[in-house]
């Protein structure tokens, strides 16, 4: 049995999927349904058990699963929002929890890969590596960047990184994320803004370096970002931390023209004034260093950000569809 917690979010449910696509389905999907729409994340997807995810602490703390061999956990479940600003919340969900799956993980020899997230680099001032060796010298900008960097320090100091993979997310877009309120991307934004108006509405820049919509990001398409995570997954030798993205630092005007391109529209953009609480928190560059990644064996680019824009638009946004839904067609 698997077990991918965070299962029926963006990520982890893209990881089911991925799953499923190689032939694995005697999974345990653990999450916080409520009262949102991600179980349609779920609903073409093949899984052997659902957990809500205090039962799943519960069972953890009794120590197991009725006799059944884990094979491996990937833990992708956390809570997600950079704008969270109940800090214990964030160290319950994203560090506690951890800290608990990695323990029940370590004492049973059984493979363990977490999401941990390029919002830990902060402003950038010391790069985009994922060199283990330096983590103590970054600085997150917000506390949920802080709750996954508070784990990764654990691990280290504990010794026990070595024996685990981080997985250091980029912005990761694409279908699946419909649930995600204000944490949606800026491409489901789009779809939703260009579709209703005509119009596009980004950031503008305040920082000269910068003009208007020229902000960068490192954007990764989940089904990307699945293939990494997998490839980690399957290697014994992939312990430590990694990055997880494109290696490409592409700015928001760019993803707004193949947008556009992908409804058959004009680009239409309006910038509009930054809240001035996100203004000294928001990170004008970023690019994950994917070398170490490469060394490791992995050699496939990941898509360029127009094909997956129009991808995730056209096959996805437009038609409703979910991952998975690609054997019904």
């Amino acid at each position: 049995m698997y077990i991918v917690t965070g299962g029926a979010g963006l990520i982890g449910s893209a990881i089911v999927w991925g799953l499923n696509r190689q032939g694995v389905e005697d999974i345990l999907v653990v999450d916080h349904l409520g009262q949102s729409d991600k179980w349609k994340n779920l609903s073409a997807l093949a899984f052997t058990d659902y957990l809500e995810k205090e039962e799943f602490r519960a069972r953890l703390a009794a120590g197991g699963f009725n006799g059944e061999r884990v094979e491996g956990v990937i833990h992708m479940g956390a809570c997600s929002s950079t704008t969270e600003r109940d800090a214990s919340y964030l160290i319950d969900n994203n560090f506690h929890a951890t800290q608990e799956l990695a323990k029940f993980c370590l004492a049973r020899g059984i493979r363990f890969l977490y999401a941990s997230s390029c919002a830990t680099y902060g402003d950038g001032s010391c790069g985009y590596v994922d060199d283990e060796s330096r983590i103590e010298e970054l600085r997150p900008m917000n506390m949920y960047g802080y709750s996954k960097q508070l784990f990764d320090l654990w691990a280290k100091r504990q010794g026990v990184l070595s024996k685990m993979t981080g997985c250091k997310f980029s912005n990761v877009y694409g279908p699946n994320e419909r649930h995600k309120a204000e944490m949606r991307s800026v491409v489901l934004r789009a779809f939703e803004q260009i579709t209703a108006t005509g119009k596009l509405k980004l950031f503008r820049s305040y920082r000269p370096e910068y003009a208007d919509g020229e902000q960068m990001r490192d954007f990764l398409y989940v089904k990307d970002a699945v293939d990494m995570v997998l490839f980690l997954f399957r290697n014994p030798h992939a312990t430590g931390l990694y990055n997880i993205g494109s290696g490409r630092a592409e700015t928001w005007n760019a993803l707004a023209a193949a947008a556009f391109e992908a409804l058959g529209k004009p680009v239409d953009i309006e910038y509009i004034d930054m809240p001035e609480h996100l203004r000294d928190r928001y990170q004008y560059y970023t690019k994950a260093e994917m070398g170490k990644l490469q060394v490791l064996g992995y050699g496939r680019e990941a898509t360029s950000l127009h094909d997956s824009v129009l991808d995730y638009i056209r096959n996805y946004l437009m038609t409703g569809r979910y991952l998975g839904d690609e054997c019904k067609k």
